[in-house]
């Protein structure tokens, strides 16, 4: 049953370093603030303190059960960010898609963006095309075989996933179940299949310097869903991965913080937008807004 949530939830927060800036790292779907964390280096940018969040709905984060939109998705972040008045945001995968939601309300904040295997499927007909050719793909665009899927791994295989997935890192394979039903699904079809990226990347596209690390071997998120929304946009840099799955920062980390790290090298200062600015250009796009305090 779901539930009418009124008030605006918090995320669970973890901050380490120091510096002028805040690079808010925002994981994928069924991940964790771990994902950032589990592997032999530290997401760490020069001038920069790192923060982490579990999502909502996910980890340690409230997990209610009810819509998990987009703008709850974002409602909830920016309620967890006040006070920060100068963002780096890198997403991956579901956080990618909700760094550049961010970004696109709250301009005035957000200097740069760095999106890892951003999924772009033009719709749920795109995603459906996409996994089609895939082995046992059906199952990703069947809400109800999601649904399924989801609850019979975490009451039944849950303890076995570290043993089962050897090929990611045993604190990624153990979160995968650190979130309820309602929170994965929805989040799914709600933040990724049904929500349209192209409005909020051409609310950004004339001011925000956008990064996007993409593998070539994602089975994920389509590259070429990717590309489309680079290629176009003069304040968007692509680096393609060779080989790579759905996971750079988990396969080559070293190489993601290097393009990244480059990249920032090359970005002149950029004044922030104003809040009036960024949400005229908002609307101009034709993304929906809720204008926060």
């Amino acid at each position: 049953m779901m539930h009418m949530v009124t008030k605006t939830l918090r995320l669970k927060r973890f901050e380490t370093g120091g510096g002028e800036h805040c690079a808010v790292l925002l994981h994928g779907l069924g991940g964790t603030h771990r994902y950032w964390t589990c592997g032999p280096v530290s997401f760490t940018l020069s001038g920069h303190r790192t923060v982490l969040f579990d999502l909502l709905g996910f980890g340690q984060s409230p997990r209610p059960w009810m819509r998990y939109s987009v703008e709850r998705h974002v409602a909830a972040l920016h309620a967890s960010l006040a006070g920060e008045r100068s963002l780096t945001l890198v997403g991956h995968s579901l956080g990618a898609a909700l760094a550049l939601a961010y970004a696109a309300r709250y301009p005035s904040v957000v200097r740069r963006l760095v999106l890892i295997s951003l999924p772009n499927f033009d719709g749920i007909e795109g995603a459906v095309a996409w996994f089609a050719g895939q082995r046992g793909g059906w199952i990703y665009t069947n809400m109800w075989a999601t649904a399924l899927a989801c609850i019979l791994t975490r009451r039944v295989v849950g303890r076995l996933l570290p043993r089962l997935l050897r090929d990611i890192p045993r604190e990624v394979a153990e979160d995968l179940v650190a979130h309820n039903m309602v929170s994965s699904t929805s989040s799914l079809w709600e933040a990724l299949y049904r929500h349209d990226l192209r409005a909020e990347a051409e609310a950004t596209a004339k001011t925000l310097p956008v990064l996007m690390l993409h593998g070539s071997a994602d089975l994920t998120a389509p590259l070429a869903g990717a590309q489309e929304l680079a290629v176009a946009r003069s304040t968007w840099e692509m680096s393609v991965l060779s080989g790579v799955d759905h996971h750079p920062w988990l396969r080559d980390p070293h190489e993601c913080l290097q393009h990244i790290e480059q990249w920032l090298c090359r970005l002149p200062e950029r004044a922030p937008t104003s809040p009036a600015e960024g949400l005229e250009s908002v609307r101009a796009a034709g993304v929906g807004v809720k204008e926060h305090p």
